[in-house]
């Protein structure tokens, strides 16, 4: 199976960063983002990538070093393929799915978010999707809270926990799993949205399943959360690094 890896988008809100490199090349221990996903999927054992590109994409072709469209193998990890095909500058990221359509020949595929970490058990994941038999599964994580959390009873305060995860109702985590019957309801268009046309087509056709994910998981929207997962590394307390 391969793990296509989102990482086209703008990233505007976190310019401080990316008005000088695409998202997944801002750095978390001093590895692009992109890096940490990657090498969390090879743990997995999945070592071939298909990487839609678009903003600065000349960068990761850099980082690559190639610009190549084709499968190549990288000289850091011998045992890595990758693809990088240009989907386009505005393109949104239904048509840049679509788009790499033709790379993809396996029954399923990987497919994430090229700003976000987790320690999702991948194992337990593609036994989750191939069980259902539906097009597609996405894991469900249970969203950070930006405040900290208090329990009062009688004006005391009886708990206290900051920035706690969040115990009610669960988002989109990414890290999904798709049948490559996903491309039936996709479209090459450039204003062709994955999140609010695709997802919602399969969950009308009841053709999207959840994988609920309790542990670690943290998308990189601005500097604060940069920030954390640098933390994260620099303590040795990364949850997602497992090599």
């Amino acid at each position: 199976m391969k793990a296509v890896i989102l990482a086209g988008g703008l990233g505007t809100r976190i310019s401080e960063e990316t008005h000088l490199k695409p998202k997944p090349m801002i750095e978390i221990g001093n590895k692009p983002i992109l890096w940490h996903i990657m090498k969390y999927y090879s743990f997995y054992g999945y070592n071939r990538f298909i990487l839609p590109l678009g903003y600065k994409g000349s960068m990761i072709m850099d980082y690559f070093k190639s610009k190549s469209s084709t499968f190549f193998k990288t000289s850091e990890f011998v045992n890595w393929k990758i693809m990088l095909e240009d989907t386009g500058l505005n393109t949104l990221k239904g048509a840049r799915i679509k788009r790499i359509e033709k790379h993809v020949r396996s029954e399923n595929f990987h497919l994430t978010y090229g700003d976000g970490l987790s320690n999702v058990n991948l194992e337990k994941l593609i036994l989750f999707h191939k069980s259902h038999e539906k097009i597609g599964t996405l894991t469900a994580v249970r969203p950070p809270s930006r405040f900290g959390e208090i329990t009062i009873f009688k004006n005391q305060v009886t708990s206290f926990e900051e920035k706690a995860q969040m115990g009610q109702g669960y988002i989109n985590g990414g890290f999904f799993i798709f049948h490559k019957n996903i491309f039936d309801y996709l479209d090459g268009s450039e204003n062709f949205d994955f999140e609010f046309e695709a997802i919602q087509k399969l969950v009308e056709k009841k053709n999207l399943m959840a994988y609920k994910h309790e542990s670690f998981w943290q998308c990189m929207d601005n500097i604060r959360e940069k920030n954390y997962l640098n933390n994260l590394v620099k303590t040795g307390t990364a949850p997602w690094i497992k090599w």
